[in-house]
Order: structure tokens, then sequence, then C-alpha cells
């Protein structure tokens, strides 16, 4: 009896494991005769780099850079500050699609490319009043590799310059689901706003509760962590690091002449200072001569009074 049982079962598994790979057949049938909608990732990296001659206040900004954004890939620096041809090629051979290159002047400006490789946009800025995190000291903390919400103000829709800026800038800043180094939280807000036609960045972390009163009623409030900066866009251009001229800052003035109508001031001040320190001078002078000449004359009187 036994015997029988055990050949009842291995029957009726056979029979169940076929109807099983039936099922799995058909189903694949029905799968390829349907039409498969792929999904449409979100494949942005970013290209970070900088030219040479960048002091450590500028290296300290981008590695704050460095840390906000995981889906960046960081290279070495350019050599020639001339060969803007070649990024897009360096870009190409780091599977970057945009690129974040800072271009030091003087060892005292500081300027940035925004660019999407390899066929364009970019858009050259100049990057002004640079606070790294460890400078400010910011009570706010987010986590390393988290992704952040970007929020723009609206006058970025105001104009066509600002509307291009701010495509260039969402693919830039904007951190994608599936990157290798991007965390799944978001706990950090980037705020782009123009003031002054002047592009001012700020980061905020989201506090879900207040600290003093963690038991209370949850609400939501904003810290500042840092870094800050300034943007003053110049140019934008057709294609990646060159081509035709999309949009000029009429307003932008470089940071050369600026310092050299402050020193040529400061030479006008003490121009009128010297001027007006030696005129008392030579009007004592003038009187002292015309003194002089008076004592002169009585000299000569009374000499020709004692002869008579």
């Amino acid at each position: 009896m036994s015997s029988i049982l055990k050949a009842q079962r291995a029957n009726a598994a056979k029979v169940e494991s076929k109807s099983k790979l039936k099922r799995k057949a058909d189903d694949m049938d029905v799968d390829d005769d349907a039409p498969v909608q792929a999904k449409k990732r979100n494949k942005q990296r970013v290209l970070l780099l900088s030219s040479r001659g960048i002091t450590h206040r500028m290296r300290h900004f981008m590695s704050d850079l460095e840390a906000l954004l995981p889906h960046t890939k960081k290279e070495s620096k350019l050599d020639s500050k001339s060969q803007l041809h070649l990024l897009p090629e360096l870009a190409d051979l780091n599977n970057c699609n945009n690129a974040l290159y800072f271009e030091a002047r003087r060892h005292e400006d500081l300027y940035m490319w925004a660019t999407k490789t390899p066929n364009g946009p970019s858009i050259k800025l100049h990057v002004q009043n640079v606070h790294t995190m460890d400078e400010l000291k910011m009570t706010g903390n987010c986590l390393k590799g988290s992704r952040g919400i970007l929020s723009f103000d609206k006058a970025f829709d105001e104009s066509e310059w600002g509307k291009l800026t701010k495509e260039i800038f969402t693919h830039i800043f904007g951190v994608p689901p599936l990157a290798r180094r991007a965390k799944p939280f978001i706990d950090h807000v980037l705020t782009f706003s123009i003031v002054d036609n002047k592009i001012w960045f700020r980061n905020f972390q989201i506090f879900e509760k207040d600290p003093q009163q963690p038991n209370g009623i949850p609400s939501t409030s904003l810290v500042e962590i840092g870094p800050r900066f300034v943007l003053t866009p110049i140019r934008i251009f057709e294609g990646a690091f060159g081509g035709a001229t999309v949009y000029s800052n009429p307003e932008f003035i470089t940071p050369t002449v600026v310092r050299r109508l402050i020193r040529q001031s400061k030479g006008d001040k003490y121009g009128k200072r010297k001027g007006c320190a030696t005129r008392p001078c030579t009007e004592k002078g003038a009187s002292s001569q015309r003194r002089g000449c008076v004592g002169s004359v009585q000299s000569i009187r009374m000499s020709g009074i004692a002869h008579e």
C-alpha cells in the first residue's frame, strides 16, 4: 500500500509541475504580444573640475559642492585655460552629460561654467561672496549623499535667460533618485533667488520637529546649513564652452575694472589732499615776500630822511 501511495503522489507532482510550466509559457506568450513600456530614468552625471591657480577658499567651496551633489565626478585640474574645447571630450570619457568648471583669475576672481555636454548650451557666471560651511558654522545639518529639493524664485520664469538658467541648474543640482552614491532621503532644500539681476544660493535643512519641544506638535521649519554664494550671469553660449552668444549681460562690469576705478578714486582723494596741504604754504610764502618788499621801502625812506 505504501508503494502505491508513493506512486500516486509522484504522478500528482508530475502533473502539477507540467501544468505550472504550461501556465508560465502562456504568460510569456501574452507578455511577448503586449507592448512593453520602458521607464524613463534620470541619468544625470556632473563633471566637476577647476583650473590651476585656485586658492584654499575656492578649493573648500568646491568640496562643499561635491558633498552636496553625490552624482558628481571630480576630475583633476585643467592645465590650460585656453583649452576649454577639451572639456566636452573629457566629460564624455567620464560618462557625464553635465559639467561644472571653475576658472580662477589673478588668484582672487572665480568664474563658473555650467554646461550641458556635448552640445550645450553653457552659462558663464561670476562667483562672489563665497562662504563655505566651515566659515558659517550654522546649526543646520543634513545627511551626506541625500537628495535635495530645488526651489527657484518666480523671477526665473519672467525672462528667457532665467528659464534657460533654471533648466540647466535643474539638470546639474537635481540629484537623480538612482544615482550611485545618493541615499533615498530628502532632508534639505537648495534655493535659487534672483535679486538685482544676481542669483543668490542658499542651502537649508528641513526640520520636522522643534528641537526644544520634541514631544510637541510637529512643525516644519528651515535651518540654514551652507554654503552661500552669489552668481552674476555674464554670457550664455549656444554650444558647450563656446559658440554663438544667446544672452549677454549689459550690466556686468569685470572685477578688474572695478578695482581700477577704486584705485583711481583713492588717487584722486590723495591728490586733492596734497593740493590742499600745499596751498597754505604758497600763500604763506607770498605774504612773507610782500612783507619783505614793504620793509625794504620803509628802510629806503628812513635812509633818505637821515641824509637830509
